[in-house]
């Protein structure tokens, strides 16, 4: 008797767009009626704009349009392409696609996540502490797709100049410190990669394993992440966020789904839409996921995340390499001196734009200056020492 397998029940790239259109079109309507996008804007204090943070704390994201300029945006593209481009051809490999040595195989970690395309990696395992408990649709890609495609890229500040100068950025760092205090820290970057038609799925979750439980949890305690989109993002192939479930404490999403019919697709969900140089700042404890992406459009989002110190502090690691270490006073002031180093960078290729101010640097600016000695000292491998928490 012969078994049908699990692949040949999925439907085609092109049966899955073509189901999940009107979906698509609900969602944005329901983001569109969102008062939760607009530039920047901070009051007569340097604060963020108390309206914006009444709105990121209320729903749990922002967008914040019109970050990033044309000039920078094309130093991103460039560099992005290039580390794509330098990609190893599948997961045990030495070189990329044009033979050459692939990058990173002298960083300490891997800088890149490769999977098959259209796939769900996480869904339904136990990685990344299980909570990715339901896998989503992976649908079948067309004929003559490559094995693997890249999904994310790690170490953007060692790999890419134009990335280290936008971790610098006053405006975002600004906002960093309005949520999450002046002494806020840095949690890890990464950047996510939706190719046209094979980019794959990442499953509903919400982000944070330690204060779940803590008497003082509340809904900033797991911090959160900002995207710079390079490209314009669409609902076929943005991240997805359900509004306010930033404020509810852990959710079960297995019984979300079956309470749903079985349907990922939930109908509260909203998808965040983006023009290039927007950014959106998401709280980790959303509930928010992203489905394969079967458009014609690609999505590369730049991805940094950032913490309330005290969340961190005397914590043990979780997540990613360094789990189960203690960060100490020692290990966040290493960790954040990236912040400072990138600062120095911005300063450097942007001399005419006012500078930010990170206060637990303060008087130490000169010895964070970016040169030879602390790309060195401070950038090279500096994401062994991320604060997962």
């Amino acid at each position: 008797m012969n078994e049908i397998s699990p692949l040949a029940m999925e439907p085609t790239r092109a049966e899955h767009a073509a189901t999940v259109g009107a979906y698509l079109e609900a969602g944005e309507e329901r983001a569109r009626a969102l008062a939760n996008r607009g530039p920047v804007r901070f009051g007569a204090d340097g604060k963020l704009h108390p309206d914006i943070l009444d709105a990121y704390w209320e729903r749990g994201f922002y967008v914040f349009e019109g970050v990033v300029g044309e000039a920078e945006l094309a130093e991103l593209r460039a560099d992005a392409d290039m580390m794509i481009g330098r990609a190893p051809v599948r997961p045990d490999a030495d070189v990329d696609a044009q033979g050459r040595p692939a990058l990173g195989r002298d960083y300490a970690r891997e800088p890149y996540t490769l999977v098959k395309p259209l796939s769900d990696p996480w869904g339904g395992t136990d990685k990344l502490n299980g909570r990715h408990p339901h896998r989503m649709t992976q649908p079948r890609p067309d004929e003559g797709a490559p094995d693997y495609v890249v999904f994310l890229m790690y170490g953007m500040c060692q790999a890419m100049p134009a990335a280290l100068r936008v971790y610098g950025h006053p405006h975002l760092l600004a906002v960093a410190e309005s949520i999450n205090g002046a002494d806020f820290v840095p949690y890890n970057d990464a950047i996510f990669v939706k190719q046209a038609g094979v980019g794959g799925s990442v499953a509903w979750h919400q982000d944070g394993v330690t204060h779940w439980d803590s008497p003082d949890w509340d809904e900033g305690s797991h911090g959160f992440n900002f995207q710079v989109q390079l490209y314009p993002t669409t609902p076929a192939n943005c991240l997805w966020v359900v509004p306010g479930t930033h404020k509810g404490g852990r959710i079960d999403i297995k019984r979300r789904v079956v309470e749903n019919g079985g349907d990922e697709k939930f109908p509260d969900a909203v998808p965040l839409i983006c023009e290039p140089g927007d950014v959106t700042a998401v709280n980790r404890q959303m509930l928010h996921g992203s489905f394969a992406n079967t458009s014609p459009d690609k999505r590369i989002s730049i991805t940094m995340g950032f913490h309330r110190r005290r969340s961190v502090l005397g914590q043990r690691g979780k997540l990613s390499m360094g789990a189960g270490e203690v960060y100490d006073e020692q290990r966040i002031f290493e960790r954040s001196a990236v912040i400072q180093v990138a600062i120095d960078a911005r300063r450097q290729r942007f001399p005419e734009e006012a500078s930010y101010r990170y206060r637990p640097f303060d008087g130490l600016e000169d010895e964070f200056r970016l040169n030879d000695e602390t790309f060195e000292r401070v950038i090279r491998d500096y994401n062994t020492k991320d604060l997962a928490i």
